[in-house]
């Protein structure tokens, strides 16, 4: 039997255009913008401290919305930018930042890992290698077009 590949990939797409509305629904629910959860959390990820190159590339924002989501972020005294050498900059955590981060991000983080409790660690492995298989050989066809 022929693999219906224009099936596969609707659901594949219906998948993740599900995980980004559950990902938006938790920023409204943590009162946040989409844009400034993601920076936020990749912040958090960091431990607090992250390049502002990382930033941009992790998340897929446009320098123009990140940089709005760092202004307000910076005005509410949630984070400070810092040189780190060069046109480097970090984004990091104020005190204010820290605790705004622990009741907001470190929630969304907790509820991604809760997420897993069903799941072995095997199959944890196995959804990760499978996801990185697929981003890998899609990234090389979208290079050849």
């Amino acid at each position: 039997m022929a693999i219906n590949y224009s099936a596969m990939m609707y659901r594949v797409n219906c998948l993740a255009s599900d995980l980004d509305a559950l990902y938006h629904q938790a920023a409204l629910k943590l009162g946040l913008s989409d844009s400034v959860m993601f920076v936020l959390y990749l912040i958090y990820e960091k431990q607090g401290r992250c390049p502002l190159s990382s930033i941009c590339r992790e998340t897929s924002i446009s320098k123009q919305t990140l940089n709005s989501a760092l202004r307000k972020l910076e005005k509410e005294g949630i984070l400070y930018l810092e040189r780190s050498g060069g046109r480097t900059k970090n984004a990091c955590l104020t005190e204010k930042g820290q605790d705004y981060v622990n009741r907001t991000i470190a929630r969304l983080f907790s509820a991604e890992c809760s997420a897993f409790q069903g799941w072995t660690e095997e199959e944890i492995h196995q959804h990760l290698r499978l996801m990185e298989k697929y981003n890998a050989c899609f990234r090389e066809q979208i290079e050849k077009m």
